[in-house]
């Protein structure tokens, strides 16, 4: 196999791997074996190995010595940790976004917003909660902070599994909306610090809520 082809298939191999952990079809604690792999994904062990390597770097997979591989557990108090973090970095974005933000990136911010409280009147809140991934990753890309985009991809591939949960509790949903609603405002109005302050307030909501439900678990 030429080089270009191995370079191909590992990356190909890292994709589907990542993204079958991001959808929860391969669970936190569960073992990751090259060979049920391989056979999952029609791909060559090599690729795979490779894979989890980079996926272990990620922070998405941890492996231990004559135990193999398995998708990381990430406990309540590292999930904190992540959106502590990555508050810091998408209010930065926010308020690149609202000095850099378009008529037309102002319109689609809005029209996801508008689908997000459709979602939410009709019960959706999984279909919410990937609005609000798709809202936060739209306001990365007008930000073009390409340093900040790159960092917060990786935190939140980190803590996706614990996102939902927030979106549970009760009273969060609609106050998910208010926040967005803040955040994208001041973004249409060009008001660098609002929009950062309103997305580390927001991000700070979501803490909370998961701090609480930490709290409640018995």
């Amino acid at each position: 196999m030429a080089l270009t082809e191995r370079a191909t298939e590992s990356q190909s191999a890292y994709v589907q791997v990542r993204q079958a952990i991001l959808d929860g079809k391969l669970l936190p604690g569960q073992r990751l074996v090259e060979k049920e792999l391989s056979e999952q994904f029609g791909l060559g062990r090599a690729a795979i190995r490779t894979a989890l390597a980079r996926l272990e770097q990620e922070g998405l997979v941890e492996s231990e010595p004559f135990r193999g591989a398995r998708v990381r557990s990430l406990s309540e108090a590292e999930a904190v940790e992540v959106l502590e973090a990555r508050a810091a970095l998408e209010a930065l974005s926010a308020y690149h976004a609202a000095r850099r933000a378009t008529p037309e990136q102002i319109e689609t911010l809005w029209a996801i917003h508008r689908q997000m409280e459709q979602r939410h009147r009709a019960g959706d809140l999984w279909g919410m909660s990937e609005l609000n991934n798709l809202l936060h990753r739209t306001l990365v890309e007008i930000s073009e902070h390409r340093t900040a985009a790159r960092l917060i991809e990786g935190l939140r591939a980190q803590g996706v599994r614990h996102q939902f949960r927030t979106i549970l509790v009760p009273g969060r949903p609609q106050q998910s909306l208010r926040e967005h609603r803040r955040i994208i405002a001041a973004v249409a109005a060009h008001q660098p610090q609002e929009a950062a302050q309103a997305m580390k307030a927001h991000l700070e909501g979501v803490i909370a809520a998961l701090r609480g439900i930490v709290r409640s678990s018995p």
